[in-house]
């Protein structure tokens, strides 16, 4: 995966060969951590593949969630979450804002989804604004709201949400 290049001053670096085997997930991450969500907060995705944090089926929260890692939330969430790849499960119902690199929804989510990918599925059904990149609604998926595509809609939101702050 790395290849040594020549030592200069008695200290050797690292380069990556240019057969780099690094996937679509790790190669972004390097790209995401330098962009600025909120404020002075970074978002940076995890340095290795890691199992997602999952939120049962009988769990119901309320209260903000953050992660840098992965979400798979099957309960009930009344709060805002930010994270890295958030997937809601077919039973999950989520009340509050999403900020995300990636979106997967199979359940019912009632609050504004902002995120570079967002995949909505058959069974999904969203009440409120998408703000995407790129977006993929399957035939059968309810959606109530407006839709807005943006180049980099992380960024874009961070910024309107100082906006307000400074108002």
């Amino acid at each position: 995966m790395f290849s040594k290049s020549k030592p200069e001053n008695s200290s050797e670096k690292l380069k990556p060969s240019s057969d780099s085997n690094l996937t679509e997930t790790q190669h972004n991450a390097s790209v995401i951590e330098d962009r600025n969500v909120s404020g002075d907060e970074k978002f940076v995705a995890p340095r290795l593949k890691s199992a997602p944090s999952i939120l049962s089926n009988d769990l119901s929260i309320k209260g903000n969630l953050k992660t840098s890692g992965d979400l798979q939330v099957e309960g009930k969430i009344e709060g805002n979450i930010k994270a890295y790849l958030l997937t809601v499960g077919q039973g999950a119902l989520i009340k509050g804002e999403i900020l995300a690199e990636e979106i997967i929804v199979n359940g019912e989510i009632i609050g504004t989804l902002i995120g570079t990918k967002i995949y909505l599925s058959s069974s999904a059904t969203v009440k409120g604004d998408i703000v995407h990149k790129t977006i993929a609604i399957e035939n059968g998926a309810l959606f109530e709201g407006s839709i807005k595509q943006s180049d980099d809609p992380l960024t874009a939101s961070a910024q309107k949400r100082q906006d307000r702050e400074k108002k």
